[in-house]
Parts: C-alpha cells; structure tokens; sequence
C-alpha cells in the first residue's frame, strides 16, 4: 500500500536513508528538514511524501514537488527503500506512484538529480530503466570528480 507520510513514519524512513549507506549525514539532515515541514505544516505547498507499506511495516518512500516558477514541471526529491528489500520491486511501485500524482496534477516533466559516483550507478541505470534521459551534466558539482547528472522524464503520451 502506498499512502501519504504519517508523523509516526519519519524515524523509520530516517533510518532507511542511514541504512542504505547512500546518503552523508549532512544529507540526511536535510531530509528530515523535509520531513518536518511535511508532517508540522499541514498547509505547506512544496512537498508531497508517500510511504510504501506492507504489513505496517514502511518499506521505502518518495518525496516530490512542483517545481516553483515552472508549469508542469516536477521535482523528485527523494526516494529510498529500505536495502533489505532493494530489487523487489518497491522503488518502481514509488516511482510509478509519484508518476501518477504528478500527472494528476498537470505534470509533464519530472526532474531528478544524482551523483556521478560509482555508488550511485545503481541509481543511475533505475533511472535509465524507468525511461528517464540524462538531460545535463555538470562537472565536479558536489566535489572533485563528482559531477552532478540531471535527469528528466516526460510523462506526455504515458496511461
């Protein structure tokens, strides 16, 4: 089942982002910054998070938003599953999700960005496979020979 982030939700969704030993402490930090405006200001427009749950027990979640300025155009901010469950499935379950509410809210582009590093290969074929397209690449972005790859995925002529 997927369904909006409860309160309840943000420890656990905290250390699925630990425990993926993807993300530095620093960008963990601000994850839970999403999260608390997420769940302390009900009325906050930028954020929208789902949580993916089987037998009450949270197995990942996306986080998105309209991008400001733009129209149509969407931000995936995060998605994480948690690394027990990695490759069964959830993170297209989020991803189609996250498509679907974009769409339903006049979305056609969804923009997603990630490392170039060897450890986010994984993450970069997901997108790939998910038929997102490298739309940029910006050299040594986050540091020395990490570069930051954007990419984008049109959802016109999509069901």
């Amino acid at each position: 089942m997927i369904r909006l982030l409860h309160a309840d939700d943000k420890e656990k969704i905290v250390n699925i982002l630990i425990s993926t030993k993807f993300f530095t402490d620093e960008e963990v930090e601000i994850a839970k910054e999403i999260l608390d405006i997420f769940i302390d200001e009900p009325n906050q427009k930028d954020y929208l998070i789902y949580v993916s749950e089987e037998n009450n027990i949270v197995e990942g979640y996306v986080n998105i938003g309209k991008t400001p300025g733009t129209f149509g155009t969407f931000d995936l901010y995060w998605i994480a599953v948690d690394p027990e469950i990695q490759g069964k499935g959830v993170g297209t379950k989020l991803l189609d999700f996250a498509k679907n509410e974009i769409k339903n809210q006049n979305g056609t582009l969804i923009i997603s960005e990630t490392s170039s590093t060897e450890k986010y290969f994984p993450t970069q074929k997901f997108y790939e496979a998910k038929g997102f397209i490298q739309l940029a690449k910006i050299k040594n972005y986050y540091k020395q020979n990490d570069d930051l790859i954007i990419y984008g995925h049109y959802l016109q002529g999509e069901n």
